[in-house]
């Protein structure tokens, strides 16, 4: 994936229902996936010139792209469910990541985009039935319960889907029938007052 998004792909595999968004933020690899049908990677791929090595000044203008081509394939959804940071994971680009998910979380909010939000432990939850599993695992269960969305093995991908999957189920649209101890990661995340509601029940 280069660092100007690709438009989403025509048509789709769903046609009725709600529109929600899985987002899983990445400065190289955001995860983006549709109850449209479709997935897709976006980030900032160049290995030689990481993100987090350039000056401050080209660091802003990389982001910025990075934050572009996200917005570029989020359209207006109905539903766009958010991945919280990984408030433990630590290294370099911690504080540039910060940025971008609340750059997205700001535009989201600002256009009035209903935002949902889910921690890592609850996607792998509602991916699996463990709060706690491995990222192929995650990418086996995406590709057994919604093989539509044809990942490839990414895992940034998956873990877009599985959000994805958990909001349009919140919405009382479920895209597959889930275990009641995956659905329990419904009850843990944050979901926007009244949505439920106002948007699960009209299309």
């Amino acid at each position: 994936m280069t660092d100007t998004a690709l438009l989403p792909p025509p048509g789709g595999t769903l046609t009725h229902g709600p529109t929600v968004i899985g987002l899983d933020t990445s400065l190289t690899a955001t995860g983006i996936a549709s109850s449209l049908g479709w997935c897709e990677t976006v980030g900032h791929t160049d290995k030689k010139n990481p993100i987090t090595k350039l000056p401050h000044h080209e660091r802003i203008t990389a982001m910025r792209k990075v934050s572009a081509a996200v917005l570029l394939n989020l359209g207006r959804p109905d539903l766009v469910v958010m991945e919280t940071p990984a408030l433990s994971r630590t290294g370099g680009g911690s504080h540039e990541r910060g940025w971008l998910w609340w750059r997205l979380y700001e535009y989201l909010t600002d256009s009035e985009i209903p935002v949902a939000l889910m921690d890592p432990r609850q996607r792998m939850l509602y991916a699996t039935g463990k709060g706690a599993a491995t990222k192929s695992a995650v990418v086996d269960a995406v590709a057994r319960r919604w093989p539509a969305w044809s990942t490839g093995g990414d895992d940034n991908q998956a873990d877009a889907v599985v959000l994805m999957a958990a909001g349009r189920d919140y919405l009382d649209h479920p895209i597959a029938v889930m275990p009641t101890a995956n659905r329990a990661a419904l009850t843990k995340a944050v979901w926007p007052e009244g949505v439920r509601g106002h948007i699960g029940g009209h299309r």
